[in-house]
């Protein structure tokens, strides 16, 4: 599930937030545009090198990757098979191209990064405190609440479901591949959906009922220091380094 990936005393923790979520978004923007090889390969070790200041354990760091690259092993079976081009090996009567293996290189190299990229911001930085971050960066405030409730209430919503599967087992299910199997579990989903909804409504009411105006106040104040402002230029070049090797090919 959805934790908290908090290394205390990081290089990375003691920089503003908001220089590192306009890093990231950046970051982000820049490399999902890029398509030279040089390019995503200096962005993904670049990832890299920023993520060693975190201090975070490979053993998390693979943990965090594995479920990105199990989505992108399903695109390595398909799209060198669906892309127009080249072909450079068979597999019975379907043709591999050579722009397909290419594009889902580029899918896989461009997806790492921006996950190492992602790690290394939320292991350096609380998740409400990043809210926070959005907030005072002008994001709307109802894609902030959005993002606070999300990340508070999905682990209710996951103790729910384990609340139910354990229900479940109790009373013999056991699932196999039949009607009555599909059947359980759309009824699970539309529990799930209905206790949600239910939360949803108490939740909102307690609110309320506590003076909610639609704002979050928090105690938390942001300063720009020296610090902050050497870390967001040493980021700003390195993806204005990325930008210059995709669009002029000035830089390798």
């Amino acid at each position: 599930m959805i934790e908290e990936l908090l290394i205390p005393d990081s290089f990375l923790q003691r920089v503003d937030p908001r220089v590192k979520f306009i890093g990231l978004l950046v970051f982000s923007i820049v490399v999902a545009v890029s398509y030279k090889f040089a390019t995503l390969v200096t962005a993904l070790f670049g990832s890299l090198i920023i993520l060693l200041p975190a201090g975070v354990s490979l053993k998390e760091i693979c943990k965090r990757l594995i479920p990105v690259n199990i989505l992108i092993i399903l695109l390595w079976l398909t799209l060198p098979f669906t892309v127009k081009g080249d072909p450079i090996f068979f597999m019975g009567p379907l043709a591999a191209t050579k722009a397909g293996v290419l594009y889902a290189a580029q899918i896989t190299i461009k997806s790492n990064a921006m996950m190492l990229m992602f790690i290394a911001v939320i292991a350096s930085t609380r998740i409400f405190t990043i809210g926070h971050a959005m907030h005072k960066l002008g994001v709307p405030t109802k894609l902030v609440q959005l993002f606070f409730f999300t990340f508070r209430y999905i682990h209710v919503i996951y103790r729910e479901y384990l609340r139910l599967v354990n229900a479940m087992k109790i009373r013999g299910f056991a699932p196999r591949t039949n009607l009555h199997t599909y059947k359980t579990f759309a009824y699970l989903v539309g529990m799930l959906l209905v206790k949600s909804s239910d939360r949803a409504k108490r939740v909102h009411n307690a609110m309320l009922c506590r003076g909610f105006n639609g704002r979050f106040y928090s105690l938390s104040t942001f300063s720009m220091t020296k610090k902050d402002l050497f870390a967001f230029l040493l980021i700003i070049s390195f993806i204005i380094i990325l930008g210059v090797m995709e669009w002029t090919g000035t830089i390798l």
